[in-house]
Order: structure tokens, then sequence, then C-alpha cells
């Protein structure tokens, strides 16, 4: 199918590497819609998307990743809208780094909740919309985290090796349903996460772009193949 003709579905799409996601998905043709927490965040990103893309259509919304009602409401307001969902990036995530001794049940929660149960309220509730359609791509926003546990990590590190599990685990359960499940793990990535990608002592980081550009990739893909996770590392990191 043309991408054209075809949806994307952005979460936490109004900055960083979820609003470069959900630009270039539009310069590839995609109709796009974002989601982020706040409402006035999300207006003004489909504003700029819409000067940065003008040949493309955008919608946006408020919702919370953590809250099941949001996920379903997002999905309900992509169907209404443009009548069909082929591409959901997983991306909304959160983090709180602290040592364990620190790291309350609020916070860690709160990390979990966005991270991990936030892609499964999505998913569930996407699944149905794309089966009505011609099948579908998920792809999980995840991290190296998912793979590599650091001190002060563990509310992050928890929910990111179980974001990875779940990807995993549900490219197996929708492969032979025509919905493809793929997870991508970046590295450091200049972003306001974490460092501006105009601060020089970061610049050999991953830019936000660079994340989109996988995403792009890995939707192109033919139908019958699938990276189903792609390490994305930074090539020159400092030596240690």
């Amino acid at each position: 199918m043309p991408a054209a003709d075809r949806v994307a579905l952005v979460t936490g799409g109004s900055r960083g590497i979820g609003f470069a996601i959900a630009r270039r998905l539009a310069a590839d043709g995609f109709a796009v819609a974002i989601s982020a927490r706040d409402p006035k965040g999300v207006a003004s990103a489909v504003g700029r998307l819409e000067k940065l893309v003008p040949s493309a259509r955008f919608a946006g919304t408020a919702a919370d990743a953590r809250s099941e009602m949001d996920q379903k409401a997002l999905v309900d307001f992509v169907d209404e809208t443009f009548e069909r969902l082929d591409v959901l990036v997983n991306n909304a995530g959160i983090g709180d780094f602290d040592s364990i001794e620190k790291l309350t049940p609020e916070r860690f929660r709160a990390v979990v909740e966005t991270n991990l149960l936030g892609p499964y309220y999505a998913t569930y509730f996407a699944v149905p919309l794309m089966k009505k359609g011609d099948g579908g791509f998920i792809v999980n926003v995840g991290s190296l985290a998912a793979v590599n546990a650091f001190a002060g990590g563990s509310a992050y590190n928890a929910s990111k090796f179980g974001l990875l599990g779940f990807s995993e685990s549900s490219m197996l359960d929708l492969r032979h349903q025509g919905i493809r499940v793929a997870a991508i793990l970046p590295g450091s990535v200049a972003t306001e996460f974490g460092h501006s990608h105009g601060d020089r002592e970061h610049s050999w980081m991953l830019s936000s772009d660079d994340v989109a550009e996988a995403v792009a990739d890995l939707i192109r893909y033919p139908d019958r193949a699938i990276a189903s996770r792609i390490d994305l590392r930074p090539s020159r990191p400092p030596k240690k």
C-alpha cells in the first residue's frame, strides 16, 4: 500500500524522538497522529509539523501513557479521524534515576507504568483496528538500558527490560496476523532527555533524526521480512 494511504500513530510525539519520528513518517507520505500528556504541547507540535510537512495530514490529542482509558480513547480518536491505523510507534517514556534506597514506590511505579504498561495499553487497543485494515507495524522505542543494567537505573532498567520482552513476545503473537512488531534500542541520544546536540561535548551522541530514520527503514522492509530488534549505537563514542 502506498504510504499516502497509510496512517501512523506516535505516542510521546510532541518533542524529541517522537516529534522526529512523526516528521519523518509524514515526509514519507503518512498521515500522522501524535499524543502526549500536555494538550498545549500537542497543539504546538501539530502546528509545527504542519509547517514542516505541509503536504501531510496531522492530528493530535492529549493522552497519558499510564492511563488505560486514555490509551483506548487515543486509538478511538485515530479511528474516528483517519478510519484506520497502519503503524503504531510506542515512543512515550520517562526516566527517573536514583538509588533503590531513595527511589520511592510512587516514582518507581510512574516509570514502569509509562514505559511498559503504556505500550501494552496502546498495542492492546491498536491491534483490532490494524486487523480491520491490512495489518500493520508496531515499533517499540526502547533503550540499550534494556540489555545493560546500571547503578541508579532500577526503575528504568526494569521498564526497558520488560518492554523488550513484551516486544519480542508480541512479535511472535502477531506475525501470522499481518502485524509485525519490532524494538529499537537506541544508545545515547541528544534530546531534552539528556543533552542538546548543540553541546560540542556531546556531539558524538545519536540525534533524534537518527532514531526516526531507523523507524522509517524498519517500516520499509518487505512484508516477508522483519528486523525484530535493532541496537542503535553512536558510531564514535568517547574512548574510555
